[in-house]
């Protein structure tokens, strides 16, 4: 596994953490493994997605994320896919991950033409394994994480945001770090 520069490193934002959740991820750590529902702009999958299925393959950039069809995810989802090609040139494959219904994804995925796959997770427990969910409002926090080919996180930003590309940037220069 490459190095990163240690301030590709740093995790974006602290999550408050109660006693009864686990640990909170740091970079070097096992990323949790799911198999979640999915759709993509061509259908609602009749199998599930898992990580593991991915690992040992490709990076993989885990895009949690509020709500379909809302203003700041559709941005942040939209970049992601006007950048598809050069992420796939950095070895990257993108799943995009919310509280939403796979009959939902595929809608939103088919209006805005994205080229990856949206995993449902409609009762947050992979947003929980992830310190992805807000408790108090029942959505996922804007976060995003990079899973190297060896299955451990690599880049962590807890505070990823859709209103401008400097998140993105800083994303796609952890990306770069990996080859």
């Amino acid at each position: 596994m490459k190095t990163l520069p240690m301030a590709l490193l740093i995790v974006a934002a602290a999550t408050a953490v109660s006693a009864d959740d686990p640990a909170p991820l740091r970079v070097g750590d096992l990323a949790p493994a799911f198999a979640l529902p999915y759709a993509t702009r061509d259908s609602v999958a009749r199998d599930t997605l898992k990580l593991a299925a991915l690992v040992g393959k490709r990076n993989v950039v885990l895009a949690f994320y509020p709500a379909d069809w809302s203003g700041g995810c559709t941005r942040e989802v939209c970049t992601m896919r006007d950048n598809f090609g050069a992420l796939g040139a950095l070895n990257t494959e993108v799943v995009g991950i919310s509280g939403d219904y796979v009959y939902s994804h595929f809608e939103w995925a088919k209006f805005h033409n994205l080229p990856f796959r949206l995993a449902s997770d409609h009762k947050h427990e992979v947003a929980k394994r992830y310190g992805s969910y807000n408790e108090a409002n029942g959505y996922d926090r804007r976060t995003v994480y990079v899973v190297d080919v060896g299955g451990r996180i690599a880049y962590m930003d807890l505070s990823y945001s859709a209103r401008d590309t400097v998140s993105f940037g800083k994303l796609r220069e952890a990306l770069k770090g990996l080859q």
